[in-house]
């Protein structure tokens, strides 16, 4: 089992940047042995997958956030972050990080992005 927490979020203004964290908490190195990611969701819309990390550090973004935001993980933490830059307001969203494979079946509370002047 699995237990994530996500912190970091905040308001910020349009072009600005902002690095979000999640910790996980499990029984035995499950966080150092998965593909993770970040997910966000706005208001009204789905809960969509915007970067993922291997375990062996590959990484990939989605065309949306690709040459602004880097994901990276320190496995000896336990712990995924996500450095988001060139913030625009349709960044707004709850950021959420799971396996980026086959989510573990509980998610964390989010944290709160907002982009906004």
């Amino acid at each position: 089992q699995v237990h994530l927490v996500e912190s970091g979020g905040g308001l910020v203004q349009p072009g600005g940047s902002l690095r979000v964290s999640c910790v996980a908490s499990d029984s035995g190195n499950i966080f150092s042995a998965r593909t993770m990611g970040w997910y966000r969701q706005a208001p009204g819309k789905q809960r969509e997958l915007v970067a993922f990390i291997t375990v062996g550090g590959r990484t990939t973004c989605v065309v949306a956030v690709k040459g602004r935001f880097t994901i990276s993980r320190d496995n000896a933490k336990n712990t995924l972050y996500l450095q988001m830059n060139s913030l625009k307001p349709e960044d707004t969203a709850v950021y959420y990080c799971n396996a980026g494979d086959v989510p573990f079946p509980t998610w964390g509370q989010g944290t709160q992005v907002t982009v906004s002047s």
